[in-house]
């Protein structure tokens, strides 16, 4: 454990944030509902696990849709339907993030902490995996509210403990798609963010073991991405295309790229194409959250000024 927080507090702490948002993505648990015909499992082809319907809908509005307001609709009906599923729980917390609501945001990072703990005499790769998630949650809330610099003692207990019950869930099913998911997440953002990490083991995670494929994809075009190999990055995000083709967030996504592989080689093609796909995510924008959208819309002017008079 010591090794992997051997750089700077600042920088690992900082990164909290934006960690969150890329863990919500992954976050599912075993629920307590007994009828086989709700059962339904994004990781696992064998032996599904069952979730509550109200909370699965949920989970495809937001990750194969980009679809916000149809998952909040979904999550108010889970949230009463689905008390014990953490899933539900943090991604009301994803959604309070991105709404600014930092009250809500606190206290859905709670109900996950406390959903994953109670799972963990029933459920010990969930329960640890879960109590990893809220603890993640719970240090994202300390960084909000109290700042990078004054948060950093606090979030960085809290990002120990994630790692720490994601270590014990590990010890129980090493190759568990949706352990490797959110894990592989948490690792790709740490990896190129911090020198001492290693991108391509932490891709090689996603890419191995992890589900399901179209969040998988989308995982390793933002490392790809981020680590700037952008030929890499647009061939994967293209295969996310190809799974989640009604979510406007891909096509966000593969804007930036273009955008950045348009601009290193000089490529008005390139710039033309990300501004193309800028404008597709945007004819979708009613379903986004605000600050998103003014945020491509900022992204696109700037591509707009890239090109030659």
């Amino acid at each position: 454990m010591t090794k992997r927080f051997s750089s700077p507090r600042l920088v690992v702490s900082a990164r909290l944030t934006n960690l969150a948002q890329a863990a919500f993505g992954a976050a599912i648990a075993l629920n307590l509902w007994v009828n086989p015909s709700l059962a339904a499992d994004p990781f696992r082809n064998r032996e599904p696990h069952q979730i509550g319907d109200q909370t699965e809908a949920a989970f495809k509005a937001i990750f194969q849709q980009g679809n916000y307001p149809a998952a909040q609709r979904y999550l108010e009906q889970a949230l009463s339907k689905e008390p014990n599923e953490p899933l539900a729980y943090a991604m009301s917390a994803s959604l309070a993030y991105g709404n600014k609501d930092w009250a809500k945001l606190d206290t859905y990072s709670q109900k996950t902490l406390e959903t994953g703990q109670k799972l963990i005499s029933s459920d010990p790769l969930r329960g640890n995996l879960y109590t990893a998630v809220g603890h993640f949650l719970k240090g994202a809330v300390i960084i909000t509210r109290q700042g990078t610099v004054n948060g950093v003692p606090q979030a960085f207990s809290r990002l120990r403990q994630v790692y720490e019950y994601l270590d014990k869930a590990e010890a129980i099913s090493a190759n568990d798609p949706e352990l490797n998911l959110i894990k592989g997440y948490m690792d790709v953002l740490l990896a190129v963010n911090l020198p001492f990490a290693s991108p391509d083991q932490a891709i090689g995670r996603l890419e191995q073991n992890a589900a399901p494929g179209y969040l998988v994809d989308r995982g390793i075009a933002l490392a790809y991405r981020d680590l700037k190999r952008y030929p890499q990055a647009l061939e994967y995000v293209n295969r996310a295309i190809k799974t989640t083709s009604d979510n406007p967030e891909i096509y966000y996504l593969k804007a930036q790229i273009l955008k950045q592989l348009g601009q290193r080689e000089k490529s008005q093609q390139m710039i033309q194409e990300a501004i193309a796909n800028f404008d597709k995510a945007l004819t979708k924008k009613s379903q986004l959250p605000g600050d998103l959208v003014k945020q491509i819309e900022r992204e696109r002017s700037s591509a707009v000024s890239l090109k030659n008079p």
